[in-house]
C-alpha cells in the first residue's frame, strides 16, 4: 500500500509538471509565428493529444491491472504473455491508425478546411506507430508498482518536446520559411518528445533488468486482453480527452462554419489563431483548479464503506473546486485584456477570450466529479459525460457559429464543459449524499462578487490603452495579486472550509492570519 500511494504522489507530480509545460510553451510560440501560425499548429494537435491520451493516460492504466492480477497470483509468464499480447493488439492498432491517417492526410485536410495541414498530418501520423510500445511499457512498470518510469518519461518527453518545438520552429523563422513549414517543424518537435520518451522507458527497462517478454502468446491471453482494452482501456482514453476532443471539433468545424458565412480563408485562419489563444488558458486555469481538489479524490475510494466519511470526503473535493474554479474563471473574466496583452502581445479577441475563459470553471468541476466517479467505479458515467460535452459542441457549433461567428464558437466551448459538468455532477447526487452542498455557495458567491467589484474598481484605476505590454503585464500581475487577496480573505471569512480542513492547506496559517481569523 506503501508503494501504491508514494507511486500516485509521483504520477501526480508528474501530471502537473506535463500540464503547465504544454500550457506554457505555447505562449512563446505563439508569439514566435503570430497568429496564422498557431492556428495551424492548433488545428492539428489535438491528435497528439489523442495519442498522448492512449499512450499515457488510458491503455497503460488498463495493462497495468492486468498485470498486477497475475503478479498477485506469483504469476510471471502470465504477467509476461499480457504484455506481450497487449503489445501485438496496440500495434495493430497502431499500424490501423497511421495508414488510415497517411494515405487520407488530403482528405481529413479538406475535412478542417484547409488543404495545405496535408504534410502535417502526415508527418504527424508517425506518432501512431510509437505509442504502442510506450504504452505497453508504462503499463507492465505501473502492473509492478513501480511509476518512476512513468512519470520520468512523461516528464522526460514534455521537455524534450517543448524544447524541440520552439528550437526547430525558431530555427525555420530565422531562415525565412513560411508559417507552415514552421508548423511541420512544431510537429517534428513533437515526434522527438515522444522518442525520448520511448528512450527513456527502454533505459529504465534495461536498468531494472526485466526479462524479455519472450514470443509465445497464448490464445485466450489475446482474447482477454483483447476484451479488457477495448472496455476498460478505452472507457479510461474517453475520460481523459475531453480538453483535447472539444478543440478537434473546432478543428473539424471552426473553418467550414466560418467560410459559410462569407469570411475570407485567411482572414478565418487569422481569426482561429486568435481564438486558440484560449486554450493554454483553460489548461492553466484548470491545472490549477484540478490540483488540489483532485489530490483528494483517493480518500473517496477508501470511504465508500463509510457513509459519513463518504459524505465529508466526497463533498471536500468539489469545495475546492468551486473555490478555485470560481476564482480562476472570474480573475480572468476581470483581467482577460492586460492578460491577453502581456502574453501575447495584443489584445485582439479579448471578449472572445473572456467567454473562454468561463469555461475554467465548467472543466474544474467537470474533471473533478469525473475523477470523483472513477473513484467509486463509475467510469462509463464519466466517458458518457465526455461524449454529453462532444455532442454538446457540435450541436451549439452548428448553431450560434452562423449567428455570432467566433464569439458563438466560444459560446459552444464554454456550453459544451457546462453540459459536462452539470451531467456528471447530477450523476454524482445519484452515488452520493450532497444535499448541503448548497450552503457552500452562498460565501463562495459573495466572495466572487467582492473580488469582481475590486477588480473592476482596480482596471478603472490602472487602465491605460497606450501602456505597451510591460504597462499590460504589470497590470494583469498586480490585478491578479489583488483578486487572489481578496477572494481569500472572503472565502476565510466565510467559513468556506473548516480549522481542519484549511490546516492541511500550504501556507494557511498567512491565509488565517491575513483574515484576521484565530
Amino acid at each position: 500500500m506503501g508503494n501504491v500511494w508514494k507511486g500516485a504522489a509521483v504520477l501526480t507530480v508528474a501530471a502537473l509538471l506535463t500540464k503547465l509545460l504544454s500550457a506554457l510553451y505555447r505562449i512563446p510560440y505563439q508569439n514566435m509565428v503570430g497568429d496564422v501560425g498557431f492556428y495551424i499548429y492548433q488545428q492539428v494537435y489535438p491528435i497528439y493529444g489523442i495519442v498522448a491520451a492512449l499512450s499515457l493516460a488510458g491503455y497503460p492504466v488498463a495493462i497495468s491491472k492486468l498485470i498486477a492480477e497475475r503478479l498477485a497470483e506469483g504469476d510471471e509468464a502470465g504477467a509476461a504473455a499480457v504484455g506481450r499480447a497487449a503489445l501485438l493488439l496496440l500495434s495493430a492498432l497502431g499500424v490501423m491508425l497511421f495508414a488510415v491517417l497517411y494515405i487520407g492526410a488530403e482528405t481529413v485536410a479538406s475535412w478542417m478546411g484547409d488543404r495545405q495541414l496535408e504534410p502535417l498530418l502526415r508527418l504527424l501520423s508517425f506518432s501512431f506507430l510509437v505509442f504502442p510500445l510506450t504504452a505497453v511499457v508504462r503499463g507492465y512498470f505501473q502492473g509492478r508498482y513501480d511509476m518512476m518510469p512513468t512519470a520520468a518519461s512523461q516528464v522526460g518527453e514534455q521537455l524534450v518536446r517543448v524544447t524541440a518545438i520552439l528550437g526547430l520552429s525558431y530555427w525555420m523563422m530565422r531562415r525565412g520559411a513560411d508559417v507552415y513549414s514552421c508548423g511541420i517543424a512544431a510537429i517534428a518537435g513533437t515526434l522527438v518528445g515522444m522518442a525520448a520518451a520511448l528512450f527513456i522507458l527502454l533505459f529504465y527497462s534495461a536498468k531494472r533488468g526485466r526479462k524479455k517478454m519472450g514470443s509465445r502468446i497464448p490464445p485466450a491471453s489475446i482474447l482477454h486482453v483483447g476484451r479488457h482494452l477495448l472496455t476498460a482501456g478505452t472507457i479510461v482514453c474517453l475520460t481523459n480527452m475531453v480538453l483535447t476532443l472539444i478543440p478537434l471539433v473546432d478543428s473539424f468545424l471552426f473553418v467550414q462554419l466560418l467560410r459559410e458565412t462569407g469570411i475570407r480563408m485567411d482572414e478565418v485562419k487569422w481569426v482561429k489563431g486568435v481564438y486558440d489563444r484560449g486554450q493554454p488558458l483553460i489548461q492553466l486555469g484548470t491545472v490549477v483548479g484540478t490540483s488540489l481538489s483532485l489530490a483528494l479524490v483517493p480518500f473517496i475510494s477508501s470511504a465508500r464503506r463509510d457513509q459519513g466519511a463518504a459524505f465529508t470526503y466526497g463533498l471536500l473535493p468539489l469545495r475546492f473546486a468551486a473555490v478555485i474554479g470560481v476564482g480562476a474563471s472570474l480573475g480572468l473574466i476581470c483581467l482577460i485584456r492586460p492578460i491577453n496583452t502581456m502574453l501575447f502581445e495584443n489584445d485582439h479577441g479579448s471578449l472572445v477570450l473572456a467567454v473562454l475563459s468561463a469555461s475554467v470553471f465548467f472543466t474544474t468541476i467537470a474533471l473533478t466529479v469525473s475523477a470523483m466517479l472513477q473513484g467509486i467505479g463509475k467510469e462509463w458515467a464519466a466517458a458518457v459525460g465526455v461524449a454529453v460535452a462532444v455532442a454538446g459542441k457540435i450541436v451549439l457549433m452548428h448553431w450560434l457559429v452562423p449567428l455570432f461567428g467566433v464569439l458563438g464558437a466560444a459560446l459552444a466551448t464554454t456550453g459544451a464543459y457546462a453540459f459536462m459538468a452539470c451531467f456528471l455532477y447530477v450523476c454524482l447526487r445519484r452515488e452520493c449524499q450532497m444535499a448541503n452542498a448548497q450552503k457552500y455557495m452562498y460565501p463562495i458567491v459573495k466572495a466572487a462578487i467582492a473580488m469582481v467589484v475590486v477588480l473592476r474598481l482596480y482596471m478603472w484605476l490602472m487602465d491605460a490603452p497606450a501602456g505597451g505590454r510591460l504597462w499590460a503585464a504589470a497590470e494583469a500581475l498586480g490585478g491578479v495579486a489583488v483578486g487572489a487577496v481578496v477572494y481569500i480573505v472572503c472565502i476565510v471569512k466565510g467559513n468556506v472550509f473548516s480549522e481542519q480542513e484549511l490546516s492541511a492547506l500550504p501556507l494557511a496559517n498567512k491565509f488565517r492570519l491575513l483574515s484576521g481569523s484565530r
